[in-house]
């Protein structure tokens, strides 16, 4: 039976890490930040409505949604955020819907989600939820020195999404990832042939 599971954690945890691993482990990944870029292309489904709600002010010379004019908006503006939402959740929902009745009938499809605990994106689509956690020292040397982030910075985004302990709320199991990509390949693989 098809298992599907969400996998969700905060900035710099090593949840695309985390992904990686279960890839190579076997799961079908279904990475939901990459649909949601796909479908806010000119050919995807979400375009239209983005266009009509934001304006003309959104579209970039090269015919795409001008993705920082978009945050601008949205981020300072909670209601614009829930338009936005409206508008690209239901077609990133399809095609979540679409990629797990694509797979295997005996795989396990991992739902990649960052907004997991935040949105109702993918809900009733995934019957359990797996978190990676990572003690916020581990996240702020992760983002300095893998994307560069000022530490003010890194700060500033780890406290605008929700705690580890609304995700802990909502998570079936917890993998801490405190140490090097082998630690957390272990404590995956562990997690995996418990499942």
């Amino acid at each position: 039976m098809k298992r599907v599971v969400g996998l969700t954690g905060g900035i710099g945890v090593g949840k695309s890490t985390a992904a990686a691993v279960l890839a190579d482990l076997g799961a079908v990944i279904v990475d939901c930040d990459q649909i949601g870029r796909d479908v806010a292309r000119s050919d995807g489904a979400a375009y239209p409505g983005m266009v009509q709600r934001f304006g003309p002010g959104v579209v970039g010379a090269d015919g795409e949604i001008d993705r920082p004019a978009l945050a601008a908006i949205v981020f300072s503006d909670p209601a614009a955020l829930a338009d936005l939402n409206a508008v690209t959740h239901p077609a990133i929902d399809a095609v979540i819907a679409e990629r797990i009745a694509a797979a295997p009938p005996e795989a396990t499809v991992i739902l990649d989600m960052a907004v997991l605990v935040e949105s109702d994106l993918g809900k009733g689509q995934y019957s359990e939820v797996l978190v990676i956690e990572a003690p916020l020292q581990d996240r702020l040397d992760r983002l300095s020195q893998q994307r560069g982030m000022d530490p003010a910075d890194a700060r500033a985004r780890i406290a605008s999404q929700v705690s580890d302990e609304e995700r802990r709320a909502v998570a079936d199991h917890v993998v801490v990832n405190d140490g090097d990509v082998g630690v957390l390949r272990q404590r995956l693989e562990a997690w995996w042939a418990a499942a």
